[in-house]
This record gives structure tokens, sequence and C-alpha cells, in this order.
């Protein structure tokens, strides 16, 4: 059982057992957390979300059932893709989606071949203006 606390000079402080005084069995406490490296509000930063044009759409235009290709696939990102062209967040939404890498569906825009083909550097001109993160 852990009882007296001691202040340490490094700013913190330690538990030592009841009546045991040696440092070597004492737990360090750390002073207070520092809160500047904690990130914002959550909600700041997904609130873009809320306006997307997406959300009142079936997930599935924008992203494929396992195992579809050719025609099929391409219809349906470019419906995913007319969408996303009226979208007031779209900017938000291609910039996250290369920010975080993420791996399947149309995202602001960008299919996943057009991400693929940004993190190669073979379609640079479909990031231009993004303020990428990351």
């Amino acid at each position: 059982m852990y009882g007296a606390i001691v202040t340490v000079a490094e700013g913190g402080s330690i538990r030592c057992p009841i009546d045991y005084p040696d440092r070597r069995f004492c737990r360090v406490e750390d002073p207070m957390a520092d809160i500047s490296r904690l990130p914002g509000p959550v909600a700041d930063i997904w609130e873009w979300q809320y306006q997307g044009s997406c959300r009142d759409t079936d997930s599935a235009v924008f992203f494929h059932p396992e195992g579809e290709r050719g025609p099929s696939r391409e219809a349906r990102d470019r419906a995913a893709k007319s969408i996303c062209a009226s979208c007031p967040v779209v900017r938000q939404c291609a910039a996250h989606a290369l920010a975080v890498r993420e791996p399947y569906g149309v995202w602001g825009g960008l299919s996943e071949d057009d991400r693929e083909a940004i993190y190669r550097g073979r379609r640079p001109e479909l990031a231009a203006g993004l303020e990428l993160v990351g």
C-alpha cells in the first residue's frame, strides 16, 4: 500500500510505501498532463462531413462490392464522382482521403485509382489546390 507523497526536484512527485522510505520501491507520479499537446475538439475536425452531399446517398454508390470490375465499376465511380462534383466540402473530403491514405471508395471526387496515381506522382494535377496534411 502506498502512502506518503514526496516531491522531487524534477517537478514531479513519488509515492512511497507506508513506512518504507527507500525510493527504489517508490512509484514516480508525473506532474499534471500538458494539455497543450492534446488535439482540439473532435467535432471541429470532422464537422465538414455533416455538409457532404453523400450523407443521404447509399454508401454502395461510393464503395464497390467485392470483385466489381470493368464497365460496372467505372459507371459506379462516375455516379459517385457526379455527386461529389456539386458537394460543398469536396476539397476537405479529398484532402482527408489523401492524408489518411483512404484505401477504398470514392472520396472528394477521387477514386481509389485516382488517389493511387497521386501517391505515385503520376497525376499531381488531381491534388492541385488541396490543403494536404500529414
